[in-house]
């Protein structure tokens, strides 16, 4: 028994002599600084590892609150100051046409706008000679032209995304978006005012300033007009985005263009832009710089007795209206100056609207490889334009957009492309322009 008591105690001698060397060992292995740590071996798991005295820090997730959250915010906050350093300086005084009435089924449910109906010419026995019905997407789409992006929505947040960067490409500086009041559309669309928000923000985040093209809605008029301008200043006119314009006496103000303003007749405008007028905007806070569009010569008169502050031409066929026709920039010009109206006239790539007018083939306007659209940004340099906007950035229904395009051919249609130029061809163009109307503005003020 006394032999047996002896041996056990030898061998449990023994075998704390084993622990005890064991955890010598053990501990000679670790990190300096940290205690013999957790039993249960959390220390692999530093982000469940709790402090063991004053050098051991929690881990924080970067992206939680807290000092490490802060700097990563911090550093966020950067990345897009940073990012921005690719682009060109934004010019202001160059806008460009903006469309947000495209759709999907993934982001609204059906086609929008992709699925155009082919529209029949007004003349019936000319009308049965063409085609009729709509479009059928993704692969037929009512263009002449492929969007790089796919039959894409206006809602989706990565295409604005895309959009707004390919405007900082072309060095653009303010996006002219068509607009309807809310729940209001055009023929083919469903309302788009809930996207405005976002298209906004998203502006701002790349330095560029939004302006609305204001279409002919259902029931335009004076007072219509003055609740849709006092909406739009309440709503989006503390948005950092929302653009203004210095006039000559050195005011800030908003700028609206107004498409197809010849419809409303000179006194209902002035009614809306005359100081006198019984809806008047002038010297309230939804006061601005309103243009109207000039599309035949004797408009000039109607502008001036709407109490209008500019003009613009808007249609990209040279040609077209008395308006667009390049030859005839200097003469409006000058009427401009002499009546105290800013001069905008609109320049193109080109225009080809044959896949929803397929009769229209007459106002197509080739693209030449470029050269269209370098010769109307000359001629609206030579006229010393006092803005520049360009028509479009993606109305694809005619065939003017300058966003990216890519060559496709579906069964028999094979659509039209920038070949042998890149997809971004058009960008590139607007940048060298919009640098040197900057540097011809320069000039011009000297």
């Amino acid at each position: 028994m006394a032999r047996f008591r002896r041996k056990t105690c030898l061998t449990l001698t023994g075998l704390i002599l084993f622990i005890f060397v064991v955890i010598i060992i053990l501990k000679s292995l670790r990190p300096e600084g940290l205690g013999f740590g957790s039993p249960f071996g959390l220390g692999l798991f530093p982000q469940l590892r709790r402090a063991e005295g004053d050098n051991v820090q929690p881990h924080v997730p970067r992206d939680m609150d807290g000092t490490s959250g802060k700097i990563r915010s911090e550093e966020r906050a950067s990345e897009p100051e940073a990012a921005l350093g690719q682009f060109p300086a934004p010019n202001y005084n160059l806008h460009v046409f903006y469309y947000t009435w495209y759709g999907n089924p993934k982001f609204d449910g059906k086609y929008i706008h992709w699925d155009h109906p082919i529209l029949p010419h007004w003349d019936p026995k000319v009308a049965a000679g063409y085609p009729n019905g709509r479009h059928s997407p993704p692969e037929d789409i009512g263009a002449n032209f492929y969007p790089a992006l796919g039959v894409y929505s206006s809602r989706d947040p990565s295409v604005v995304e895309a959009h707004m960067q390919q405007i900082r490409t072309a060095g653009v500086g303010v996006l002219a978006v068509s607009w309807y009041p809310p729940d209001m559309r055009d023929d083919n669309g469903e309302p788009t005012d809930e996207i405005v928000p976002l298209l906004f923000d998203v502006a701002h985040k790349y330095q560029v300033k939004v302006v609305f093209h204001i279409e002919p809605y259902k029931g335009r008029d004076d007072l219509s007009m003055y609740n849709s301008v006092k909406y739009l200043v309440e709503r989006y006119g503390e948005h950092p985005a929302f653009y203004r314009h210095r006039t000559s006496s050195g005011k800030l103000l908003p700028l609206f263009y107004v498409y197809d303003s010849y419809l409303l007749n000179s006194d209902k405008w002035a009614s809306l832009l005359k100081d006198t007028g019984r809806h008047t905007v002038r010297n309230t806070p939804f006061d601005g710089l309103f243009i109207a569009l000039l599309v035949e010569e004797k408009h000039k008169k109607e502008i001036l007795a709407g109490g209008f502050d500019g003009v613009y031409t808007y249609f990209a066929t040279n040609g077209f209206s008395y308006g667009s026709s390049h030859s005839n920039w200097r003469t409006i010009k000058s009427f401009c100056d002499s009546n105290n109206l800013m001069f905008i006239p609109s320049v193109g790539p080109g225009y080809m609207d044959t896949s929803i007018r397929p009769w229209n083939f007459q106002n197509t306007r080739n693209r030449i490889n470029g050269k269209y659209y370098e010769t109307a940004f000359s001629a609206a340099l030579e006229a010393r334009a006092d803005v520049i906007s360009i028509t479009s950035f993606n109305e694809w229904h005619e065939g003017s957009q300058i966003e990216k395009a890519v060559p496709k051919t579906a069964g028999q249609t094979k659509y039209q492309d920038y070949l042998p130029h890149k997809s971004d061809a058009y960008l590139e163009i607007t940048r060298k322009w919009a640098e040197k109307f900057d540097k011809e503005r320069e000039k011009w003020l000297v």
